[in-house]
């Protein structure tokens, strides 16, 4: 078995992704607590789901057509000037009316205006899930590169030490004659170099910092190894044959390609007739206002009508067939979409796998490339004693242990960030994968199913309210770093 299978099969006997966190004190932050926040609180997300209930409400709009409608009227008038030879005309007068319309037949206008309705949702559905999967990653980036960075300060301050501790060895020894003022200026600039690369990783390190507050709406604190990916395929065909059949960007674009297809019928319905039926009823009262002489029956009227009524289009300059034809043009741009995105897909699914694979043989080759640098440092120092080696061989040797433990850092975020990203490719990457905890995960189905019957104007949501956290009050980040930082996985 190699290196890299060996750890492939670490990684695949994970358990489920939240058991894998060992207990740690109450301040330190996990991965997946990092995630729970995210899941809660990031605007994006949070967002998306306000978005995704927006949506929602087009499948009772679009039923709203083809269901009955009742309206009522009240109307109070008052006749200012009477004409003097007019005996009829009433001084003042209320009505009041309503009115039942029912349609009966339009042409399959509403059946297909709500499929695509539906359609619509599911495809929102889908994207709210994209969307969960893509800050979860963003939210693993982040949380890598703090650990990275973290430890790439941590190499930069010992190399920093221990090149001070060379130049106060190397200023010794010239003093005493055994070295060169040469030698003196190597130390010297080496220490220069080694302070602006210190300088420049805390750079980078308060960077992350800020990053995972965006993303997560917390500053990170004592962040703990990650656990180990569950799920993970062992071939990149097993990893696309997963994601065509669960990836939800594949699955928004072919409910949206439903959606247009229907989106056609409602379209050649703008040239079907239409049929509806009307009861209305009114209700007249002069007010006693017509002059006297006349009975009481002439001061109030009452009127009820029914009545079925057919529109039939006979011409309509061309906009029906143009609206087919627009209908029929945006189904073929929804087949082509379709297509680009299972393209987007499997390129991404095999670039992510590939760039997996590639950082695991890089961990393998880099951790035998620290052991060796390692040894040859020792080496070099233990030369340099004896004066076959220069103080130049010996910083060199230092620097090229200082870069193999860099790239064995960045090897490792870079190897987890990339096992993720197959998984967020595969459809597996979401809160109800992962078993994100700290409540009920956030169903969008249940709104739907509160909204898509509902026939009550009168159903208003309570007010809207900020759901995300907000980072103002969240001090700027430094590049204070504890005491060890693990970035392996772990085990």
């Amino acid at each position: 078995m190699t290196i890299a299978t060996g750890r492939r099969a670490r990684w695949l006997a994970g358990l489920a992704f939240g058991a894998l966190v060992a207990a740690s004190p109450a301040h330190a932050e996990t991965l997946q607590g990092a995630l729970a926040k995210a899941y809660e609180n990031n605007p994006t997300l949070t967002g998306a789901r306000a978005g995704q209930r927006a949506n929602d409400e087009n499948v009772p709009i679009q039923k709203a057509a083809g269901l009955p409608s009742v309206g009522a009227s009240v109307d109070y008038q008052e006749n200012l000037v009477v004409p003097g030879n007019s005996f009829f005309t009433p001084g003042r007068s209320v009505s009041t009316g309503a009115q039942l319309s029912v349609p009966l037949y339009q042409g399959g206008a509403v059946r297909n205006a709500v499929k695509a309705a539906k359609y619509r949702v599911e495809a929102g559905q889908a994207d709210l899930r994209a969307t969960e999967a893509s800050i979860f990653s963003q939210v693993v980036g982040a949380y890598m590169d703090v650990i990275r960075d973290i430890a790439i300060v941590q190499l930069n301050q010992k190399n920093v030490s221990v090149l001070k501790t060379n130049l106060q060895a190397t200023s010794d020894r010239f003093e005493i004659g055994d070295l060169t003022r040469t030698d003196v200026a190597q130390s010297q600039a080496r220490l220069a170099l080694a302070e602006g690369d210190l300088r420049t990783a805390e750079s980078n390190l308060i960077r992350s910092r800020e990053a995972y507050i965006r993303l997560v709406g917390d500053a990170p604190t004592d962040l703990q190894p990650p656990p180990v990916l569950p799920n993970l395929p062992t071939t990149a065909e097993e990893a696309v044959a997963i994601a065509l059949t669960n990836n939800p960007d594949i699955d928004a674009a072919n409910q949206r390609l439903s959606a247009a297809r229907a989106d056609i019928g409602a379209a050649r319905a703008t040239r079907a007739p239409k049929v509806s039926a009307t009861v209305s009823g009114g209700y007249n009262n002069n007010l006693n206002s017509i002059p006297a002489g006349n009975t009481t029956s002439d001061n109030t009227t009452t009127s009820t009508i029914a009545g079925v009524s057919m529109t039939l289009p006979i011409f309509q300059g061309g906009r029906a067939s143009a609206r087919v034809r627009q209908a029929q043009a945006q189904t073929s741009q929804a087949i082509e979409n379709y297509v680009a995105v299972e393209r987007d897909v499997i390129a991404q699914t095999r670039g992510a796998y590939a760039a997996w694979q590639a950082n695991e043989r890089i961990i393998a080759a880099t951790e035998q490339a620290v052991g060796a640098n390692g040894l040859s440092l020792e080496g070099v120092r233990a030369e340099n004693s004896v004066g076959t080696r220069s103080i130049l061989d010996i910083l060199n040797a230092e620097q090229e242990y200082l870069n193999a433990q860099v790239q064995l850092v960045s090897a490792r975020r870079n190897s987890y960030v990339a096992a993720f990203s197959v998984l967020a490719a595969m459809g597996k990457a979401e809160a109800r994968d992962l078993g994100i905890e700290g409540g009920a995960l956030y169903d969008p189905e249940v709104n739907y199913r509160r909204v898509k019957g509902q026939l009550w104007d009168w159903a208003d949501d309570p007010k809207p309210q900020q759901q995300a956290t907000d980072t103002r009050a969240i001090p700027a980040a430094d590049a204070g770093v504890p005491a060890y930082v693990e970035i392996g996985p772990k085990q």
